[in-house]
């Protein structure tokens, strides 16, 4: 099992910046592949950043804007956000998992966060 907990999100004007950290307690968490995605209210959740074995893939929308990274020691993951955008308003989840597939899609996740609010204001 491996637990996940985010921290750091909320209201943000547009063009700033915020930090989204999760952080992760079980079993080792540099075994899996981390991930965040987000779910705006009416919308179905999508993939934001993952980050598997030292490379990191982004969703189109958020390249250049957003980085992802880990601290094994620290068994947590970031996601630092720039140039935020009233649509990047959303609820961020972390997920961790592992095995084959795509870290693109949800169902690569064995393990969710409960989630953290960012709110962009324009």
């Amino acid at each position: 099992q491996v637990q996940l907990v985010e921290s750091g999100g909320g209201l943000v004007q547009a063009w700033g910046s915020l930090r989204v950290s999760c952080a992760a307690s079980g079993r080792t968490f540099s075994d899996y592949a981390a991930g965040w995605f987000r779910q705006a209210p009416g919308k179905e959740r999508e993939f934001v950043a993952a980050i598997r074995w030292g490379g990191t893939y982004y969703t189109d929308s958020v390249k250049g804007r957003f980085t992802i990274s880990r601290d094994n020691a620290k068994n947590a993951v970031y996601l630092q956000m720039n140039s935020l955008k009233p649509e990047d308003t959303a609820v961020y989840y972390c997920a961790a998992g592992r095995g084959a597939g795509s870290v693109r899609s949800a169902g690569f996740y064995d393990y969710w966060g409960q989630g953290t609010q960012v709110t962009v204001s324009s």
